[in-house]
Formats: C-alpha cells, structure tokens, sequence
C-alpha cells in the first residue's frame, strides 16, 4: 500500500512504511529503528509505532508522535499520550497516560518515563504497577534497570484485590516501604524498612523483608507464626517456615516455643508423582515438666505419613505410618486426637474385577485401657478375590481366599487360612419382584498356641448355606415430580448349626452389633472368626417419598432364628443374644443443601427399651451451619451405659466475619467434657481467627486445661502459600545497593 498524499510530515522512508488506519491513525513498521538510512545493519528491525500523528527529523533522527501512542518493541508494550523516540540515544521519553506492559505479563503506569536499551531500562515518575492478576504496587519514583530489575522509592504494595466502590478502596492488608526491588527473574520482592499494615492498622516492622511475587504459586520463606496460651503448656508461639523445593515437592519446618511445656520440632515433607505421591510428618519434644506431677524431663516423638506408588499398570505399593513414644504427647500439644494408631504396609494387584493383597498392620493403643503388648500384630494378611469377567450359567461366581498370621508379646498367637466360594443369580420377575439366590460354602484352617486346644494346635471347619432374597418395590407418582416407594424386603438363609469350635480364638469378631447396614445382610456378624449357623431369616420395609428438593427414607426390620446361638450371646450389647434379634430403625431427612437428619434406633427385644439412639443433624444456611448429634448406649453386662451430646454452630453475621462455639457433654454425669467458641474473619486476602478451648477431662499426666489460640493467614488469589523471610539466601543477591 502506498502512503497517504496528506502526510506531508512524513519524510523518504526508505524501508519505513506508513499505513494509513482508519482515519487519521498512522502506523509505522521500522526496519530500520524509524531509520530514513536503509543501509544502517546495526539497527533493530522489531518496533512498530502507532498514534493519531507523527512527524520525523531526519537530520536530528528524532520521531515524535501525539495521541493514543502504542510502540511494540521486541514484545514490550508502551501507551502514552505523546512519545519522542532519539535514535542516536536509543531514548524513549512518554508522558501522560503511561502504561507499559513487559513480556511477563507485569504492567506499569506513570506520569512521565524515561526509557532505554529497548524499552527494558529507565526512570518512571508517579509509578503504579500491576502485577499478576491483583497484585499493585505504587511509588513516588522508580527505575527499571537491565530489563529485569524494578526499583521503587516510598512504595505501598498489596496483593488484594481492590475494590472500586466508595470507602472500600483501601487493601486488606499492604506492605509499605521506604525502598522496594522486584526481581522480575526470580519472581521476588525485597522490601527496605517495611512495616505491615492490616486494615490500616501497621502491626509489624522489619528493616528488611522479601515476599514472592503474586505469579508465583510457592515459594520459601517462613509463614505467619501461631501463638496462645494453654494451662498445660503455658504461653506459645509456633514458627513455621515453608521450603519450596520443585513444583511437586516441599517441606515445612516448624519450631514450637512454650514457657511451660518446653520446644518441639516438627517437620514435613511432601511429593506427589504421576499416580502417586508421597506424605511425611515427623516431631521431637523436650518437656522439663513432664510427669504425672510435672517434675521429670521427658523427650517425646512421632511419625505419620502416607504414600502411594504405581508400580506397574496393575500393582502398587501403599504405606501408612501413625506412630508415638508417648500415650498422650499428641494430644499434649494439639497434634492429633487420635487414641488408636495403625500403621500399614501393602502391596496391591488389580486385573479386570479381580485383586490380590499382600498387607502388614501396627496397632498403637493410646487410651489409658490399652495394653499394647497384647495387641496383635497382623504379618502378613493375605487377601486374594476373583471375580470372572463373564457371567456362570447366568449368575455372578466369586472366589475370595483369605490368610492372616498374628503374632503379640504377650499372649497366643495363631494363624487361620479362609477359603470361600459364592455363585449369586439376581432375577426380576414380571410383577417387578426382585429374586436373588446364592449358594456360598466357606473352609477356615486355624493354628494356634493357646491352652484351650491343648490336643491339637490345628481346628478346621466348614460353613455352606444357601440364601434367598426376595424385594417388592412399590412406586406411586404423586404428581409434580414427587413420588413414594415403599418396598418389603425378605432374606431366608439355610444353614447347619454349629461352626464355633472350643479353642478357635475370636480375633477379628469381637464388635458385634445388629444395625441398619448389617440387618439385611446374609451374615451379620463381622470377620471371620465368629461364624453365624442355623437358619434364619431377616425381615425388613424401607419407605421413601422423593421431592424436588429432597427426599425421606425410613427402614425397620428384625432377624429372626429358630433358636438362639451360643456365641452370639456370649458378646454383649450384639442385639443377636436370642432367637429374635433387637428392633432396628433409620430414618433419613435431606433437603440439601439445608437439611441433613439422620436418625438411628435399636430396641430391645427382651424389655422394649431403647438401647441406642443415634440422631446426626447438619443445617446450613449461606455461610452458617450448625451441628447437633446425639448417643444414647443402654449399659450391658458390665459395660456402662453412655448419653452423650455434641453441638457446634458457625454463624456469619456480617459480611465476612464469623462466630464460632461448640460443646460436647455427657449427660449421665452431667458434666461437660469440652467447649470451645470464637470469632473469626476470612475474605480472599486474609484470615484470621481467636479461639478459646476448655477440656474438662483428665487423661493420666494430662489435668484439665484451657486454651486461647490466635491465627493470621495473609494469603493471595494466586498465591497457594503466602512465605514471607526475614533473612532468605537471595536477599543481598539482586547486583544492587
């Protein structure tokens, strides 16, 4: 295209094109730099310019351009009002409306720059930035230097989103300094006498202080510290710091100061990998007040972790560590609440519907009962099920074998091999009935060093039964989309008697308990050690009514034998002790995301008492919930009864703010065992929470206390760990004073 006849300002162009677009704005391509002289090789060949007017001297090689100015130099992006370009100084002077956008995406706005070396180095008045998505940063003055460096003076930096509304302009929280260098190569901002200002309010000072950028989603540094007060512990502070290693892995180190319970060291390590990853979290403690009377030293440690690798398409390795040297050092310092660890190690095949396991278990009991030398050590558990792709003469055939060796310190130990085969047909008739028959026949091979079987270590046994489960469905459209099913389930199951042989121990059946996940179940009774014989039968009737927004389910039923089994009456609270079973109840209520009610009942079939009430409701509304459960446990031969209710309640109240309480009390000895309420305060920026906690149990050399907690998160919409360093390795890196 050729150039307009109406630009008289616009000199011989050599390799220097002009464009007329849309009216009156002019483009110029520069081969040369905007360079009349064709034949000067040492210009760059990468700038186009664009504004409403530009006028060239030759002589001077000075390009001046007015309105809407746009300069594209080698990926760096310059807005300006008006734009002078020397050529011989390869100097760049913009003024009003200054934006420059670099090739990472970051933008700067100013009155008026200076810039060289293409665009990469020079000096910005009333300096802005826009870092990120939300990240800003303002400034009296500033410089860009070797394209990499930005150095700013009396600077406000924040990484929140602003709002443009009026009184709600101000950040979350800002960082503001006398001197700021951003290192745009490793993403990293050293601040120079910073102080810390959250909600206006400055709250901490460093002289020096570095911060990852908000394009970066992890980076090293230490984190805001957790500090309280605890009874049992004194007044604490917690000091994480978060080693960023590679985009899969990390760590965080953490150093915990009390005035009371002495230090501990906690440290974790984290990796994931494809189809896989890895989880470490170990401590040590040093208590100078340790003991029942707080007078002895005492060292503590733990150990949890989880990992998962794929070996092959169809194996893979899984661990799982829970381990302490101490009964209640966990809970001593709010590391966990658990009080039964289990550590694992297992290799796992999967082929089609088929899986082979090859597992060994560590049980660590914490509670004051426990006798860990009496605990089995599960090595190994061998588990094998094969289930064929295709169907046998119309039904499903399954073949488990199962295998465990126990081994304890104090105690028998036995080992018991389990052989089991099932073929189940389903059919459905033309009424809709649902018919399904199983035949399933099981062989148990124990061995064993216990004194009850002194003339022989092996017993063996067969178990065969053939089931029949039958189901009717009935379904009434009510119109409107709603509907209720009401369905009539009956279980028959043939079986011979016996089967719980003297001197077989009971290892993995010793929780039995008749409920509605087992009631319609073949066989009720958990493991593999007791076994259920005779026949029975189990009856039940489920009712639901579905709604547009929700849905009611209720079930009751009852088994039933032709007379009772010894071994089930022998476990106390089972439900199973005569020929008929207790009564079991659920009832379901969800409206989600309002509404979740469970109920849970048991009735005693000997005096019509309740003997377990379980109810579990959840309310939601917006922000706010609130959680109410409750237990009910009638005492059985020797096993006290419990009553026990727990009820927690969130509540926003305003804007993003939120109040927070919980309780937990048995109501046999009307005693509250814990409580707990505080106030909270989160948006996309920061978090922070004040908590109080009162435990009213004692548990050995831990006597009741109380706790007060505060936690500051300062986070970012990009940031996934928000690190701060007071000292990093690269703070005296950057090549400037």
């Amino acid at each position: 295209m050729k150039p307009p006849q109406d630009c008289p300002s616009i000199p011989r162009l050599g390799r220097l094109r002009a464009l007329l677009l849309g009216g009156a704005t002019v483009a110029l391509l520069c081969g040369s730099a905007l360079a009349a002289d064709s034949d000067d090789s040492d210009t760059p060949k990468d700038m186009l310019l664009q504004a409403d007017q530009a006028q060239y001297d030759s002589k001077a090689k000075l390009v001046s351009a007015q309105g809407h100015v746009e300069i594209d130099y080698g990926g760096r992006i310059l807005f300006a009002d008006t734009v002078t370009y020397n050529q011989n100084t390869d100097v760049v002077t913009a003024d009003g409306h200054v934006s420059l956008l670099d090739t990472g995406g970051n933008v700067a706005f100013a009155k008026h720059v200076v810039l060289t070396d293409k665009l990469r180095d020079g000096a910005l008045a009333g300096f802005g930035a826009l870092m990120g998505t939300h990240g800003r940063m303002v400034a009296s003055t500033a410089e860009r230097k070797e394209g990499r460096y930005t150095i700013a003076n009396n600077v406000a930096y924040t990484p929140c989103k602003i709002c443009n509304q009026p009184g709600k302009a101000t950040p979350v929280w800002q960082i503001k300094a006398v001197r700021v260098v951003h290192d745009q190569l490793k993403h990293r901002i050293k601040f120079t006498d910073a102080k810390l200002v959250v909600m206006g309010v400055p709250v901490f000072y460093s002289p020096i202080l570095t911060e990852p950028d908000p394009t970066v989603h992890h980076a090293s540094g230490f984190l805001i510290p957790d500090v309280g007060n605890s009874s049992a512990n004194g007044y604490f502070v917690s000091l994480p710091y978060y080693w960023s290693l590679s985009k899969s892995q990390d760590a965080t180190l953490e150093a915990m100061f009390t005035t009371k319970g002495g230090e501990v060291g906690i440290g974790e390590y984290r990796e994931r990998w494809n189809e896989g990853g890895m989880w470490l979290q170990g401590s040590l403690a040093h208590n100078p007040n340790g003991g029942i009377n707080q007078d002895s030293t005492q060292y503590y440690s733990h150990l949890f972790g989880s990992g998962r690798v794929q070996l092959t398409d169809a194996w893979k390795f899984a661990y799982d560590a829970q381990l302490t040297s101490n009964d209640t050092y966990l809970k001593r310092y709010d590391l966990s609440q658990l009080d039964r660890l289990v550590s694992d190690l297992s290799f796992v095949g999967e082929e089609g519907q088929s899986r082979f396991a090859v597992t060994g278990y560590f049980f660590q009991g914490l509670r004051a009962s426990d006798n860990n030398k009496t605990f089995p050590v599960p090595l190994p558990l061998i588990e094998y099920t094969y289930i064929p792709m295709d169907k046998w003469a119309g039904g499903r055939f399954r073949l488990d074998v199962n295998s465990v060796s126990l081994f304890r310190q104090t105690g028998a130990d036995d080992q018991r091999l389990t052989g089991e085969m099932s073929w189940r047909l389903p059919l459905v008739s033309e009424t809709g009935q649902l018919w399904t028959f199983q035949l399933d026949s099981r062989g148990d091979l124990y061995h064993t060093d216990s004194l009850l079987s002194p003339d022989s270590h092996y017993q063996y046994r067969g178990l065969p039964y053939a089931a029949l489960d039958w189901r009717w469905p009935f379904i009434a459209n009510t119109g409107g989309g709603h509907s209720v099913i009401l369905e009539p389930v009956a279980q028959l199951i043939a079986q011979p008697y016996g089967g719980n042989l003297t001197g077989i121990p009971n290892e993995d059946s010793q929780n039995i308990e008749i409920d509605d996940n087992n009631l319609l179940s073949f066989d009720q009774v958990p493991g593999y050690d007791i076994a259920v014989s005779g026949p029975r039968a189990n009856f039940g009737l489920r009712a639901e009514a579905r709604f547009d927004s929700g849905y009611a389910e209720a079930l009751v039923g009852q088994a039933f034998r032709l007379k009772a089994d010894p071994s089930l009456a022998a476990v106390p609270g089972s439900g199973l002790t005569g020929r008929e079973s207790d009564l079991v109840g659920r009832f379901s209520l969800k409206f989600p995301p309002y509404i979740d009610l469970t109920n849970r009942l048991t009735v005693d079939e000997e005096n019509g008492n309740v003997s377990r009430d379980e109810t579990y409701v959840t309310a939601t509304l917006g922000r706010s919930s609130a959680r109410i459960s409750y237990v009910q446990l009638s005492p059985t031969l020797g096993i006290p009864g419990r009553e026990e209710v727990t009820a927690q309640m969130d509540v926003n109240f305003y804007s993003n703010w939120q109040a927070f309480a919980a309780i937990r009390r048995d109501l046999l000895a009307a005693q509250t065992l814990d409580n707990e309420f505080g106030l909270g305060y989160e948006d996309e920026c920061l978090g922070f929470s004040v908590g109080y906690h009162r435990k009213y149990t004692t548990d050995r050399d831990l006597p009741p206390s109380t706790s007060y907690i505060l936690r500051i998160k300062l986070k970012t919409t990009e940031t996934a760990i928000q690190a701060f360093s007071l000292f990093p390795e690269d703070v005296f890196s950057y090549g400037h004073p």
